[in-house]
C-alpha cells in the first residue's frame, strides 16, 4: 500500500541494507537513515508550496533534503580528516537557519530522483569511510569531539529530524462526478 495516499499502488523501492548482526552498525546505520529520509521525502512529490515553521524557521522539502546533504557533507568533512589525521575546514556556513529561493522550488518525481541519486551516494561513501576505519569506532579522539560510532549515531537522528521538518503534501480527493443521470 502507498504510504502516501493510500491507495493499492507500492511507493519506490527502498535500497536493501543487510545488517551484519541484531542491530545496525555505524556504517549501517547511516545507510538506513538516507532510505529513512527518502521514504519520508517521497510524500513531498506535488509539495503545494507552503512550508513548515520549525527549529527557528521555515521549511521545504528542498530545504529539508538540502540539509540532510549539507549534513551529511559536513560530518564526512570531519571523519575523513580525522583518520587522515589534518584539521578540517570549519563549517561557517550554518544553513540550517537559511531558507534560500531555490528552497521552495517546486518538488515533483525528477526531485526526488536527483536527491535519491545524491544521498544514496553521499552515505555509501560515509559508511566505507566508517566501515574502514571500524576499528576506530568507538576511540576517544580527545578534545571533547564525537566518538566515529557517535557521529553515525548524530547523523542518523539528524538526518530523521530534518526529514520530520517538511510538510507532508495533502493529498486530495477526486473530485465528486457531476454528471446526469
Amino acid at each position: 500500500m502507498c504510504l502516501v495516499c493510500g491507495c493499492g499502488e507500492p511507493g519506490r523501492d527502498r535500497r536493501a541494507i543487510k545488517l551484519r548482526g541484531d542491530k545496525p552498525e555505524p556504517d549501517e546505520a547511516v545507510l538506513l537513515s538516507v532510505e529513512d529520509a527518502l521514504a519520508v521525502a517521497e510524500k513531498w512529490v506535488g509539495w503545494n508550496g507552503g512550508a513548515q515553521f520549525s527549529l527557528g524557521n521555515a521549511w521545504t522539502p528542498h530545504k529539508a533534503l538540502r540539509r540532510i546533504t549539507d549534513h551529511l557533507v559536513d560530518h564526512l568533512n570531519q571523519i575523513v580528516c580525522r583518520t587522515s589525521g589534518i584539521a578540517p575546514v570549519p563549517d561557517l556556513w550554518r544553513g540550517r537557519s537559511t531558507t534560500l529561493a531555490s528552497d521552495w522550488a517546486p518538488f515533483a518525481e525528477n526531485e526526488l530522483d536527483e536527491a535519491t541519486a545524491r544521498l544514496r551516494r553521499l552515505g555509501q561513501v560515509i559508511g566505507a569511510e566508517l566501515l574502514a576505519h571500524r576499528e576506530d569506532w568507538d576511540t576517544d579522539p580527545g578534545g571533547g569531539e564525537w566518538t566515529l560510532r557517535a557521529i553515525a549515531t548524530h547523523l542518523a537522528e539528524a538526518s530523521a529530524t530534518y526529514a520530520s521538518r517538511a510538510p507532508i503534501t495533502p493529498v486530495a480527493p477526486p473530485p465528486e462526478s457531476s454528471a446526469n443521470p
